[in-house]
């Protein structure tokens, strides 16, 4: 019986992974990724086109301008993008960003705004194209008597200005306005400053392996890299057996099949036959995730036992997909009858790869929790819950475990007893309901 098992499972695998469309499909998203992760890094390091040009402020409070030449100096622009930096993740590449070279021009504040909005329109190239101009209400610096509220400007800018050096000229405003309101309240603006300014340390993870860095962006990403390798490899190799066994049935290879194995020993074949083509697939993915890693100096965020867990989670949910595709295959005659019988299956199979990103964010919430043990789901969920920072306790483990084989266990006798009826019956296609009615009875 396993020699029989083992040929129709080297017969399918051999089938699958010599096609020229297989083959295709699985090295073009490797390549695609290497490519990306060569070429991203020289993106982000190229510079954009440096900017250069004026910007006319009409100051009627006489405290903004020279405060403002200040904060569009070279070096004030380079130290606010220093400091949004260590705050935080910034936008993508604002360290690569070019520093605009920005001359303030102070206008009268007498004569006609339309006067001081044609400026801007004026033609104008190198170091006196004007880019921008900013108009200072008159209780920007000192409130009005009885207003709580300090007055702010009016920014007019040039249809040629772009939205990164506008930024930096609303930033450098922000800073002007306000050190010049505390140079009005004769508070030292340096002081302020020093006393708001606090860097972030960098968080350290301890447990009982040591010490290690804590990378939280990586960290969040472990649980749905997870969902997806689970998600690929399920979807490729379901897909295939449905397929092939749709063929098979309507091209009459099934019945010479059956002339020389059992039903169970086809679904067996072919279950282990596509089980290595999704064991291939994550291999490479696995294998292309290490190199990132350690290219990167991150392997250390990697722990071993993770893979293993992959490998486990995805047994089990390749299991229970794959029967149930493999039961579809075999009950209908055309891949067009699949489609409603499909639908269903889609479903129990896109809904937890969609809730991983939240299983990840709250591994230890109530519904994180149930669905660890609610097959077919609880591959998905236990496997981000063991990617994320706070993996479950074993028993956890061991409970969802033995839960995704029971949920395996009634798969795999599902498609067998469809395939005992199905593979050799033609003519309309069946629903779920006559499909459980086949199940009770063969």
């Amino acid at each position: 019986m396993m020699q029989r098992i083992w040929m129709v499972a080297a017969r399918d695998f051999t089938a699958t992974v010599s096609g020229k469309g297989f083959l295709l499909g699985l090295l073009l998203m490797p390549v695609l990724i290497v490519v990306f992760a060569v070429l991203g890094p020289r993106i982000l390091n190229s510079r954009s086109p440096d900017i250069v040009g004026q910007v006319a402020v009409v100051d009627p409070t006489g405290g903004v301008s020279s405060g403002l030449r200040e904060a569009l100096a070279p070096g004030a622009i380079a130290a606010r993008r220093r400091q949004i930096l260590e705050n935080g993740p910034g936008p993508g590449g604002l360290g690569n960003l070019s520093i605009p070279h920005i001359s303030v021009v102070e206008r009268p504040p007498g004569e006609p705004l339309q006067n001081d909005k044609e400026w801007i329109a004026q033609p104008a190239t190198g170091r006196n194209r004007h880019l921008a101009l900013v108009v200072v209400h008159p209780d920007a610096v000192v409130r009005e008597t009885g207003n709580s509220e300090y007055g702010s400007y009016d920014l007019y800018i040039s249809p040629r200005l772009d939205e990164g050096t506008e930024t930096v000229i609303i930033g450098g405003m922000r800073q002007a306005l306000v050190s010049a309101r505390l140079k009005a309240d004769k508070i030292d603006p340096g002081a302020v400053q020093a006393s708001m300014r606090v860097v972030p340390p960098t968080s350290v993870t301890v447990g009982a392996n040591g010490e290690r860095q804590t990378q939280r962006g990586v960290a969040r990403l472990l649980p749905l890299i997870c969902g997806v390798l689970i998600f690929i490899g399920v979807i490729t190799g379901g897909q295939i057996l449905m397929t092939s066994t749709v063929e098979e049935k309507s091209s009459r290879v099934v019945e010479v099949l059956l002339a020389a194995v059992s039903p169970v020993e086809l679904m067996w074949g072919k279950l282990l036959g596509q089980l290595g083509v999704g064991l291939v697939i994550l291999a490479i993915y696995i294998g292309l995730g290490i190199l990132a890693l350690v290219q990167y100096s991150l392997m250390g965020l990697l722990d071993p036992m993770l893979i293993l867990y992959l490998l486990v989670f995805y047994l089990l949910a390749y299991l229970v997909y794959g029967a149930l595709m493999l039961a579809i295959g075999a009950a209908v005659n055309r891949i067009a009858d699949a489609q409603s019988l499909m639908g269903p299956v889609m479903i129990l199979l896109v809904a937890p790869y969609v809730l991983v990103p939240m299983i990840g964010r709250a591994p230890n919430s109530t519904l994180s929790v149930a669905f660890s043990f609610i097959p077919p789901i609880n591959s998905f969920a236990m496997l981000a819950r063991l990617a994320s920072g706070t993996p479950p306790p074993l028993w956890q483990v061991f409970g969802s475990v033995a839960a995704g084989v029971a949920g395996a266990c009634l798969a795999v006798w599902f498609a067998a007893k469809v395939l005992k009826i199905g593979l050799l019956m033609h003519g309309k296609p069946p629903n779920f309901g006559t499909l459980v009615k086949w199940a009770r009875m063969a």
